[in-house]
């Protein structure tokens, strides 16, 4: 296992760990006064899968908008592909985000459009395809993710929970990027539904050979999917010197942590932070 720290990466087994796809370095993001991410560097090679985990607001789903430049650091880089993303134009990087797909925790699929629309819909936004190519392509990645033809008429209200999922998995796929990001892609499901998305994001990573970024808070999902593991801290909950990401290892690793706060996250055990909400005086 390694500890988070201005210089480090990743696993030494870590696959192109001299050429990383996307890498945050000493990035610290800022809202006002509220300070999100504080010192954080991340280096995700080619083909890896990085599941991010940890509680609510400690800054997961700001670092997956801050690798793909939807959020700028307030301090550090930010590299995607060896390009410094904040020296890119704003053509340049909405040409470099179509190399990007993005999971959404609630599919965040189009009501008013079809399922075939919504796959289509980054083809049509910026891709120069004839409607055939398209509507090939839209198929595929339905079938890719398990979907049959007869859903490509129907309309998001129509489809449960778990469909929805894999239509917008298929939507990510069908500019075929070289990075995927995954929102809490299991939230909601039953067990089995969860199970059959983690499949999907492993046949993903293997047929397509992309790099892919998870956030959850399914310990089951991270242990499954991942290669590698990264847990974040909320800063609130740290002294100024304390480093915010306190676990950085493989699934095995994680299981063998001696960090009691890796612990009890990953245990789902309460006890200690029950004591401090009644210190505070707030009643759980």
């Amino acid at each position: 296992m390694s500890m988070s720290g201005p210089t480090d990466g990743f696993p030494d087994n870590a696959p192109d760990a001299v050429d990383p796809l996307a890498e945050l370095r000493g990035v610290d993001v800022r809202f006002d006064k509220q300070v999100v991410l504080r010192d954080i560097s991340i280096a995700i090679p080619r083909g890896q899968t990085l599941a991010i985990i940890g509680e609510s607001g400690c800054g997961k789903s700001v670092t997956l908008k801050t690798l793909i430049g939807l959020l700028r650091p307030s301090r550090g880089d930010v590299f995607f592909d060896r390009q410094k993303l904040d020296e890119l134009s704003e053509r340049e990087l909405a040409e470099q985000r179509t190399r990007f797909g993005f999971v959404f925790q609630q599919a965040a699929l189009f009501d008013s459009m079809s399922v075939g629309q919504n796959v289509a819909f980054p083809l049509r936004q910026h891709r120069r395809m004839k409607p055939s190519e398209i509507r090939d392509k839209v198929h595929l990645r339905l079938a890719e993710v398990g979907l049959p033809e007869a859903v490509v008429t129907k309309k998001p209200a129509e489809l449960s929970g778990g469909m929805r999922k894999r239509v917008g998995l298929a939507r990510a796929l069908v500019m075929e990027p070289d990075l995927i990001l995954y929102d809490e892609p299991t939230t909601g499901l039953d067990p089995i539904m969860s199970d059959v998305i983690n499949q999907l994001i492993l046949r993903t990573r293997d047929n397509l050979h992309v790099t892919s970024v998870v956030v959850t808070h399914d310990m089951n999902s991270a242990r499954k999917v991942a290669d590698r593991i990264i847990m974040l801290y909320p800063l609130s909950r740290l002294r100024p010197e304390e480093p915010q990401i306190i676990f950085d290892g493989t699934p095995e690793e994680l299981d063998q942590a001696e960090d009691r706060r890796v612990i009890q996250f990953i245990h789902g055990e309460a006890g200690e932070r029950l004591m401090e909400m009644r210190e505070a005086g707030v009643t759980p």
